[in-house]
């Protein structure tokens, strides 16, 4: 078990270090990492370089951890015990490779659309719970920190509800939420201090690079 683990989470991990937010910023010319927040996720690559650039990075970092918990699920380990907990741990390494790529020296985003992509492959009943409550925060606080901090705290919640007494699998869920937070350490400190940015606001691009 614990080899298929290990495997697990290298396998999640080399396929979170495709950064989709870096590639984008490189067809646009543009190193997302030296504007903004200096992460190369969904929000970043949406305040520096607009919606598309926003919209390619977020559907990128979500295929990336779906694709990923899909082969270990169909062609790694079909059928093995405890498949979901493995699943679990691939999502895990795909999260750790997003947020600290090796080729980038450890550089990398937030985790929340690869947080995502990881809950809706392994249980797409959360989707229409997740999403709704993602979007709904955003539009009542204008904070995309706001939402995605409420998703990360849904994860661990959802599995207590669908996978009651697995303490394992809780575990796991609530190792996902504290690397949330901790990767939005700095935006919580600006939500206390009321100077967070809001959705909508943009990052002045110049030529200094």
């Amino acid at each position: 078990m614990l080899l298929r683990i290990g495997l697990c989470l290298v396998f999640g991990y080399l396929f979170g270090c495709f950064s989709t937010g870096y590639f984008v910023g490189k067809k646009n010319n543009v190193d997302i990492r030296k504007y903004g927040s200096g992460n190369i996720g969904t929000t970043n690559a949406l305040r520096t370089l607009g919606a598309k650039a926003g919209a390619i990075t977020l559907i990128g970092d979500v295929i990336k951890a779906v694709v990923a918990i899909l082969l270990v699920r169909f062609l790694l380990f079909p059928g093995v015990e405890n498949l979901e907990l493995l699943l679990m741990y691939t999502g895990l390494g795909v999260v750790v490779g997003h947020n600290y790529p090796f080729w980038l020296h450890f550089k990398g985003g937030k985790g929340m659309a690869a947080t995502g992509g990881v809950m809706a492959a392994l249980d797409p009943w959360i989707i229409p719970i997740g999403l709704p409550l993602f979007v709904i925060s955003i539009a009542l606080t204008r904070y995309v920190s706001v939402g995605s901090l409420v998703v990360a705290v849904l994860f661990p919640i959802w599995i207590a509800i669908r996978h009651p007494g697995d303490i394992h699998m809780l575990i796991i869920a609530l190792v996902f939420m504290a690397l949330a937070f901790f990767r939005h350490r700095a935006n919580i400190k600006r939500l206390l201090n009321g100077t967070e940015n809001k959705l909508g606001q943009r990052v002045k691009l110049d030529d200094k690079q």
